[in-house]
């Protein structure tokens, strides 16, 4: 009897503390600072003006056009978007004051609800591809600023399609038990010992900008790891360390380096690609020069992983002859012989922490299906890349991957044929074209 006592007593504390961290988590009465009465429809007024442009720097730092735009969509907020997840393809809302099918009739506090604690009009929860998580870091001044931004955009009927994920990611409700393991319901909170340049960094990657939503790692189920900022696979692409290790990392990189690739997308040493390209052209590219050396500040200071540089591959293996030849037929002409690149143009391959990482997926992405880099203000004719998967066999870029990852002194991992032709599969590309076609 006394044995079920306490057993009944444990299971008693466990609900009491289950509930409590629930509450804590899913509260949103902090946002009793917003207005629960005027909607997003109604009217601003000149004195309203100054808001609107502060909201629309918050919104470019916050990069809301890239996920609420579909691709190719002339109409910025418009939702439509299919954010890919291991778990399905979850569509981004439309965000426009429009009535019908944006968030029009939604209040200053419905907003704060959604950006910060994940929950839309009705209660219902929201898939972390919004990274409230991160937006709960956003304090109520920026807020404010966004909210008034946000009642300026142009209304747009779009009527988005409904996300479906298979059982048992569409059940909303289970969000429930993921926010009480991963959401912390908490503000920013300034380092007293660091600068202000430190905190105010540390306040646009933790919260506006998002980064850990790509370059920290993710547990089966979605939530961050310790790894913070250590670099994550992203299906096709790899989002690299940008912590201050010197081999993975951004440590060996200058100041004016890391400024300069946000700004215009490229640096003597790596030019943008994949997402990060859409990150720079959407985002950073608009921040100000105090807050793009704040947040380099930020970064660089992060003690990251503990990786290593390991030993080269042997320059006389069968592979990185094979990928000797391959880069100097399809590659030396824009990426040089000694691996520097085009500045501006075509990315440095030489020491290159991107390159060397510990997942070659964005070097395999590339090479298959191309790309091209951010188009900037200070650099609005960034160069582009062809595919090579018609060209090349899965032999051929692992090779010259492996290659690439292993001359002028970089040095990581081996490429495998089969993690070609897994990724050839995922981005849906063709095999490569018999000779003579």
């Amino acid at each position: 009897m006394k044995k079920i006592k306490i057993a009944g007593g444990i299971v008693v504390v466990a609900a009491v503390v289950t509930g409590v961290l629930l509450y804590q988590n899913g509260n949103t009465t902090t946002d009793d600072v917003a207005d629960n009465s005027t909607q997003m429809k109604h009217p601003l007024t000149v004195g309203d003006a100054a808001a609107v442009e502060r909201g629309h720097y918050i919104a470019l730092a916050g990069d809301c056009v890239a996920c609420h735009t579909k691709p190719g969509s002339k109409e910025a907020y418009s939702g439509g978007y299919a954010i890919s997840t291991p778990f399905g393809g979850i569509f981004a809302s439309n965000i426009t004051p429009d009535v019908e099918t944006g968030i029009g009739n939604w209040t200053e506090r419905d907003f704060y609800r959604a950006v910060r604690h994940g929950k839309g009009k009705n209660g219902e929860n929201l898939y972390p591809a919004m990274p409230y998580n991160a937006y709960i870091k956003i304090n109520d001044r920026d807020m404010r600023d966004l909210w008034m931004y946000m009642r300026s955009v142009k209304p747009v009927h779009n009527r988005v399609p409904a996300t479906r994920l298979p059982f048992p990611y569409n059940i909303r409700l289970a969000m429930m038990g993921w926010n009480l393991l991963f959401f912390k319901n908490d503000g920013f909170i300034p380092d007293g010992g660091k600068s202000a340049e430190w905190n105010r960094g540390a306040y646009l990657v933790q919260g506006l900008g998002h980064c850990a939503a790509c370059h920290t790692a993710k547990n089966p189920i979605g939530g961050d790891t310790g790894d913070y900022l250590q670099g994550s696979n992203l299906g096709e692409w790899y989002a690299p360390e940008i912590t201050g290790n010197r081999y993975s990392g951004i440590g060996s990189w200058s100041d004016d380096q890391v400024v300069q690739y946000l700004k215009q997308g490229s640096n003597q040493v790596a030019v943008a690609s994949g997402p990060m390209a859409e990150a720079v052209t959407n985002s950073t590219q608009y921040l100000t020069a105090a807050d793009l050396h704040a947040i380099t500040t930020y970064l660089r200071s992060q003690p990251g992983s503990e990786s290593q540089k390991p030993a080269r591959q042997p320059v006389d293996t069968p592979q990185m002859k094979m990928g000797a030849n391959v880069y100097s037929a399809n590659c030396s002409a824009c990426h040089n012989s000694d691996g520097k690149g085009i500045p501006n143009l075509a990315a440095g391959l030489a020491n290159n922490p991107a390159v060397m990482g510990p997942d070659a997926s964005s070097l395999i992405t590339t090479v298959l299906q191309g790309g091209r880099g951010a188009v900037t203000t200070g650099n609005p004719t960034q160069g582009a890349m062809p595919s090579f998967a018609w060209k090349l066999s899965d032999e051929q870029v692992a090779a010259v991957t492996t290659y690439i990852r292993n001359t002028w002194g970089n040095a990581a991992p081996a490429v495998g044929a089969r993690d070609v032709a897994d990724k050839r599969g995922l981005l849906k590309l063709p095999q490569q074209m018999p000779a003579g076609k």
